[in-house]
């Protein structure tokens, strides 16, 4: 006999739900909405049929991320600019214990990764997610999805090519990716250019994320020489009581840029061979609204 209520089983999968929803949408509000969804589907339903609770909420999840997908791309937004995800904070905690699985996780909602999920179609998107992000059998995922299971391996096997032949792969040590986060982000704050082309890679390439909303380059940057001598142009113009915090974001180190307590902007970098090979900047204050500053 269980003494759970509804509220509490919810809350218990809200995590897993969350990261599903986002995964699927690359954006917080909207993930934030598709589950707030979910839990009026699950407390305002019937049941007593639910076996697995888990299975019951990703199910729901899922078709309501899909539906909100096909939405988002039916109105056919013209994006200004490069086009980045929303940052997200993941702080998994003591809720993965397993390094394997932490790594698989974090990879899963990488800025790299979600960039080239944009590309899928909702259905393969949520086939990937599913599968290669928690791990749920095919057999689950065709349920979930009211498909057959040979047509879920089928959508799987194509969006798992796909991915793997667009997404970067860079393999670094955590503690070195922060620490090459940090020297960068001096280099690039005191204007040193001298030590910016010593940390950039030959062929970096740099993606702002303006939304046109504020400035940040319209296309993406490419070699060393244009991406150190931007960021030397950047540090020019100095913010107001500018300050810096370091947090988790899309399960890697990252820059939170503040001027007057404010997000201003996000920066994160791809670390390979000891050297950057991506840098990602998030400026479009639409996308900061979620990285509150207590």
């Amino acid at each position: 006999m269980t003494t759970e209520t509804p509220t509490d089983v919810f809350e218990a999968h809200r995590p897993v739900l969350l990261g599903v929803a986002y995964r699927m949408l690359g954006r917080v509000a909207d993930a934030e909405d598709v589950v707030q969804e979910a839990w009026l589907r699950w407390s305002g339903g019937d049941r007593g049929d639910v076996r697995e609770p888990r299975g019951y909420l990703v199910r729901i999840t899922t078709r309501l991320a899909i539906d909100r997908l096909r939405q988002i791309k039916a109105r056919g937004e013209t994006y200004v600019g490069p086009w980045l995800p929303e940052p997200y904070v993941t702080d998994f905690g003591d809720t993965v214990p397993d390094t394997a699985e932490r790594s698989v996780l974090a990879d899963s909602v990488s800025l790299a990764v979600l960039v080239v999920l944009e590309s899928l179609s909702p259905l393969e998107r949520a086939v990937f997610v599913l599968r290669e992000a928690f791990g749920f059998p095919y057999a689950d995922i065709a349920s979930m999805l009211d498909r057959g299971e040979p047509a879920v391996r089928q959508l799987a096997g194509r969006a798992r090519k796909h991915v793997e032949e667009r997404r970067p792969r860079y393999e670094v040590d955590p503690a070195e990716r922060r620490d090459l986060t940090e020297r960068f982000l001096a280099a690039a704050a005191g204007g040193d250019l001298e030590g910016l082309m010593a940390l950039l890679a030959p062929e970096v390439r740099l993606v702002g994320d303006s939304g046109g909303k504020s400035q940040a380059p319209l296309r993406v940057l490419r070699t060393a020489d244009k991406v150190g001598r931007f960021l030397v142009g950047v540090a020019q113009k100095s913010l107001p009581d500018l300050s810096v915090r370091f947090l988790e974001l899309n399960g890697g180190p990252a820059a939170l840029i503040l001027s007057g307590g404010k997000p201003d902007s996000v920066f994160q970098v791809d670390v390979a061979d000891g050297r950057v090979q991506s840098v990602y900047i998030v400026r479009n204050p639409d996308k900061l609204r979620s990285l509150t500053v207590s």
